[in-house]
């Protein structure tokens, strides 16, 4: 038993760990270069985004929509920086909620339909940020290091 958690478990996280740095710092770069161009489109069409916010039931669609689209871009370069990364991060998982809420919510007819909807592989990827962080290779890890803070806070 213990050659197969050695084998299996202890010696994958063991050569897993000096990688530790490339999981957040991936992600951060894919998600936070889509959303950021996705919400520079939205921040030069805000005419038709705010018709489809208006169409989609949105409250205050001329206050939310360029406040959801300056997210989207200005948190997606934020992502990409990792800069104050669990804050964009954590706007963004909202922002995936009310996204499947107001636009999806009717073609739901189950949780395999859910899953399906990119929103909700958006959502994973910006509540995992938000708890995980940006990881050592970030604008937010120099910063705790310049602050003489301990390394483990980012």
């Amino acid at each position: 038993m213990n050659f197969i958690v050695n084998l299996l478990i202890l010696l994958p996280a063991r050569i897993a760990s000096y990688f530790s740095w490339a999981g957040p710092l991936i992600m951060r770069v894919i998600v936070g270069y889509v959303f950021m161009l996705t919400g520079w489109g939205k921040l030069n069409n805000l005419p038709q985004m705010i018709q489809n916010f208006t169409e989609w039931g949105i409250p205050f669609p001329k206050i939310l929509t360029p406040f959801v689209s300056g997210v989207e871009c200005f948190g997606g370069a934020m992502l990409i920086l990792g800069l104050f990364t669990r804050i964009p991060a954590a706007m963004l998982a909202v922002v995936m909620i009310v996204a499947v809420k107001a636009a999806k919510w009717d073609n739901v007819d189950s949780i395999e339909t859910l899953f399906g909807f990119e929103e909700a592989t958006y959502f994973a990827a910006f509540l995992w940020l938000a708890i995980v962080g940006p990881g050592a290779a970030s604008l937010d890890r120099l910063l705790v290091n310049a602050a003489g803070q301990p390394e483990k806070s980012t």
